[in-house]
């Protein structure tokens, strides 16, 4: 039985596919439009993953949404009604869009799938799953658990915010939920906003900006903004916020409560603004660690699943782990909105459909689920571009590559399937030496063209990860950040721990600066040969030339473009930064080697995220 997900229409729009419970693809629209969080019908994605199980749409048995647009719908009138007449201004923006296009989405998407097979009976073969069950699916039926806790927190789906479900076999019971306006994601995005980053791209931002603030707001927070009791659930004052009916996610009560209006995005970082990331940060882990402690005692489960966009925060992730509550732990790598068109398959697949699930190992199989490219063809596509390359074989290849990298240059590394969800994982990847005290921040300012304060991650072989990291455990997927081993920190003089904030930023902490963070902290992932044997062989080999079984891994774009989908959309991102080398398949570039009349200007060619 083959099911297709879709999630289409919000943001990050993508499509899964998955033949008798196996997932056979999953890819995100934005790599292949090039458009940063695309919401559109998901057109490429679906093609993709159609051409990846070689069928066509009318050989899928049935196409799942992952949310139910009439009870989002409700939600937005419920709202309105409740908060008239305020907002009428965001009111009249929102209901000609509902009423044009997404409360007839059935109809919109009827019409998308009679495009690519008209002779389906589409009415009949469409599901719809609701948004937190989907997120919850997604997280549960890909882990290797027979029985866990499944904890969804995200913004907001129809009404749920946050959600429990209890995970058996090929069924989830939903036991608990908080609804909107309460949520901890819209709270942790309205800081985000305050703060002058961009809402639904810019929280990963806050959380990296973090660790150079002293959370001195957090009881301010608590005072005010959030009320928490002591099994987690939570209730927001809305007399703070105009996420409701406005059009920005604070308002004056909460710039007075803080001391003056949100950052605009051009003015400069300050300490405040740490301090608030710091504090917002400490109130979302306190949160989280209650919810979860809870909910073991309650429900006496050892295995804990988690997704939403919430759980893509890798340092509560971390904190969560280490707290012990749970013995177990698998956090969905697509955990955003993206990932709900896994989830919805899933669940159709699993509960809506009745079939049998075999928990055995993780079935994301790393989340190397997108798109791959033959040798032949990315030899012919790197011609069309006008590259320069040398085909090597896969030994040389190897030890040229490591060899580059211990000498300080910046890679660009393109290899076998694309990941799916936000983070590369040593397949669309740029990578660096994590010994070089320069390298964050030349990939910062000369590559990713990004602020300078973001941390980068390491991979690192899975077998050494005890070894550099207070982590004795499987993160193949980046989620969870863990302290540098003592024996690997650097101690700080007295003079340096005198810093503050950004002004720490150029201190050594560690034998691998590049990706020790100013508190010692590094998101990690562990990286395992059955999984991605020529990353493992990568990492084996510049471990034999440097004694360091490490690199810096950061996703393969620049600050706002989408992940590189293609071996074209590297090349002009190579070309297009201040990267040394390219390596595409088993094709090796130079910069000093390609023609510069073929030089872009990358740094202003996407819209900043």
């Amino acid at each position: 039985m083959r099911v297709l997900g879709i999630s289409a229409l919000y943001h990050d729009s993508a499509a899964a596919l998955i033949e008798d419970g196996r997932i056979v693809a999953a890819a995100q629209e934005e790599r292949f439009t090039r458009k940063k969080h695309d919401s559109r019908f998901p057109v490429h994605a679906v093609g993709y993953c159609l051409t990846e199980g070689g069928i066509g749409l009318g050989d899928v048995d049935h196409i799942v949404f992952y949310d139910k647009p009439f009870l989002k719908f409700e939600r937005l009138l419920e709202t309105y009604l409740t908060f008239a007449p305020r907002g009428i201004k965001s009111f009249s923006m929102a209901i000609p869009l509902w009423l044009r296009e997404k409360l007839f989405l059935k109809d919109l998407l009827m019409k998308e799938f009679r495009k690519l097979d008209r002779d389906g009976n589409w009415n009949k073969q469409l599901l719809f799953s609701e948004h937190h069950l989907s997120h919850a699916a997604s997280a549960f039926f890909p882990s290797p658990f027979e029985e866990a806790v499944v904890l969804t927190m995200d913004g907001v789906g129809e009404w749920a915010t946050t959600s429990v479900a209890i995970g058996k076999g090929n069924t989830l019971e939903v036991i608990k939920e908080i609804h909107f306006p309460h949520s901890l994601g819209l709270l942790y995005s309205a800081v985000t906003y305050y703060t002058g980053f961009k809402v639904n791209s810019g929280e990963y931002k806050v959380m990296g900006l973090a660790p150079y603030g002293e959370p001195k707001y957090a009881e301010l927070m608590f005072k005010h903004l959030i009320d928490v009791k002591p099994d987690g659930s939570f209730r927001l004052d809305m007399s703070y916020f105009d996420y409701c009916t406005g059009l920005t996610m604070t308002n004056r009560k909460f710039d007075n409560l803080f001391g003056g209006p949100p950052r605009k995005p051009d003015q400069l970082l300050t300490q405040k603004h740490m301090d608030l990331a710091a504090s917002i940060q400490a109130v979302t882990e306190e949160v989280v660690l209650r919810l979860t402690r809870s909910l073991r005692k309650e429900t006496g489960i050892s295995n804990l699943c988690m997704a939403g966009g919430v759980a893509l925060n890798c340092v509560a992730n971390g904190k969560i782990l280490r707290d012990g509550s749970f013995e177990h732990i698998y956090i969905q790598p697509a955990a955003g909105d993206a990932g709900g068109a896994l989830g919805a398959a899933l669940a159709g697949y699993h509960m809506q459909l009745g079939q049998k699930r075999q928990a055995s190992g993780d079935a994301m199989r790393g989340a190397y689920l997108g798109p791959a490219f033959t040798q032949a063809d990315i030899e012919a596509r790197l011609n069309s571009c006008g590259a320069k390359f040398t085909v090597l074989e896969d030994a040389t290849l190897i030890d040229n590559s490591a060899e580059d990298l211990a000498q300080g240059k910046a890679f660009g590394w393109f290899q076998g399937r694309m990941e799916f969800g936000p983070r590369s994982l040593g397949n669309r990847s740029i990578l660096g030496d994590p010994r070089s005290p320069t390298m964050q921040k030349t990939l910062n300012l000369k590559v990713k063209y990004r602020e300078s304060f973001r941390p980068f991650a390491p991979s690192i072989l899975r077998e050494r990860v005890s070894d550099w990291f207070e982590l004795d455990g499987d993160s193949p997927y980046m989620l969870l950040v863990a302290g540098v081993v003592k024996s690997r920190r650097r101690e700080m003089t007295a003079e340096e721990n005198k810093l503050f904030g950004i002004d720490k930023l150029n201190v050594p902490r560690s034998d691998i600066p590049a990706v020790t963070h100013v508190d010692y902290s590094a998101r990690i992932q562990t990286v395992h040969k059955d999984t991605n044997p020529r990353y493992h062989a990568l990492l084996s080999a510049f471990e034999r030339k440097t004694g360091c079984p490490l690199l810096v891994n950061t996703s393969f774009n620049v600050r706002g473009e989408p992940i590189v989908g293609s071996p074209e959309d590297a090349f002009r991102c190579f070309m297009g930064t201040e990267l040394d080398v390219l390596v595409v398949g088993n094709c090796y570039l130079r910069k000093e080697e390609q023609d510069p009349a073929l030089k872009q200007n990358y740094e202003t060619a996407f819209e900043l995220d």
